[in-house]
């Protein structure tokens, strides 16, 4: 569901909504064959680590996809700028009556038909006043000094709000009035399902299932250096997978991302994972002992899931994990049940062939709320 952002009057989605949404615009320009200027430029709006620079990547991937173009993403940092870098460096001309400005390489795009530009300005609002200026005839105008942005370059800028606590700089209400604003905000559900797809580690995926509160914890009011975000969360999933799944080993970098109390929260989650009976097991046909904690019940779904998406066209194996599952509370073997459905596209053709989900459909298929 939509939100607004509150104070500013503007629209809040998720990274997925947003996505979703303006691809569509852009896309449908392409189909007309419009300049990519017929739309206002984007200014982005969130706090740090909420997905802003992801929703850039994830625009162009859904861009390519739709239009078989190449889709070329240009991510500048301007807080890395100062303003003769966005207008290139000045020489003579040949006869040395002029200066010239040399364009700077973000500006050097592919202008063919086949090829969709985006340039992505990040750290718009925390930049100096005179880079901002510079970013902002850009944004509004497409040129800088003696350049000008090629018709298929989609512009768009991202910054954090004042709200944040950041070093950021108002913006001017006439130049606020030439954009199209969006807030991105921190929404679990999309983003879980992102990081399934993208091999978030699953001890991440499983702790934010069941403690969601600790998700997104930006809190402009506390002066934490590390704490939790999306972004941090994927930081976490990375150092995981170099350190094997140790999160004892871990520990040190992951509470260096998103802070000692909920580092040790996580630590002590994982610790569940070793008390878990054998999943091997399960799928082999065993019945080992069910665990009697929620939290041991969620990591035990998590890795049922996970072990059934390595193992999903042996459907001996599957139907051996349906039926240990009914061993489960319904609220779980209904969880267990919806992950497995939507391993993959059309898996539930493949799992009708199979006398063990025949039978729980039978007991408890009405319970899955209409998802089949």
């Amino acid at each position: 569901m939509k939100e607004v952002f509150e104070g500013q009057n503007i629209t809040s989605l998720s990274v997925s909504k947003a996505v979703e949404s303006l691809a569509k615009a852009y896309c449908e320009l392409i189909r007309k064959g419009l300049k990519m200027n017929y739309l206002p430029a984007l200014m982005l709006w969130g706090p740090p680590g909420v997905g802003k620079s992801d929703f850039a990547r994830q625009l162009a991937a859904r861009i390519e996809e739709e239009t078989g173009k190449t889709v070329n993403l240009v991510d500048v940092r301007l807080l890395l700028f100062n303003p003769i870098d966005l207008r290139g460096i000045p020489t003579a001309n040949e006869d040395k009556t002029a200066a010239v400005w040399l364009k700077p390489k973000i500006f050097d795009m592919d202008e063919s038909d086949a090829v969709i530009n985006i340039l992505f300005l990040d750290e718009l609002s925390s930049c100096s006043p005179s880079v901002q200026a510079a970013a902002y005839q850009i944004t509004l105008d497409r040129i800088i000094g003696e350049h000008r942005l090629p018709d298929n370059c989609i512009v768009i800028a991202a910054g954090n709000r004042i709200t944040d606590k950041c070093v950021t700089y108002k913006m001017a209400k006439a130049l606020a009035n030439r954009l199209c604003h969006v807030e991105i905000k921190a929404n679990f559900t999309s983003w879980v399902t992102w990081a399934k797809a993208n091999g978030i580690h699953y001890k991440v995926i499983d702790f934010l299932t069941a403690r969601r509160d600790f998700f997104m914890a930006f809190d402009p009011q506390k002066d934490e250096l590390a704490f939790p975000t999306p972004r941090t969360w994927e930081m976490v999933s990375n150092i995981l997978n170099v350190y094997d799944g140790d999160e004892n080993a871990a520990h040190p970098m992951v509470s260096g991302c998103i802070g000692e109390a909920v580092a040790s929260e996580f630590r002590m989650f994982c610790a569940v994972y070793r008390t878990l009976p054998s999943v091997e097991e399960i799928f082999d046909g065993g019945n080992p002992a069910l665990p009697k904690e929620t939290d041991a019940l969620f990591a035990l779904i998590s890795s049922m899931t996970a072990h059934a998406r390595e193992n999903k066209d042996d459907m001996r194996k599957i139907g051996n994990a349906i039926k240990y599952s009914e061993k489960l509370a319904p609220d779980f073997s209904v969880a267990f049940m919806k992950e497995l459905i939507n391993l993959e596209p059309e898996y539930r053709k493949k799992l009708i062939m199979v006398p063990e989900y025949t039978r729980w459909m039978d007991r408890r298929g009405r319970m899955l709320n209409g998802i089949i």
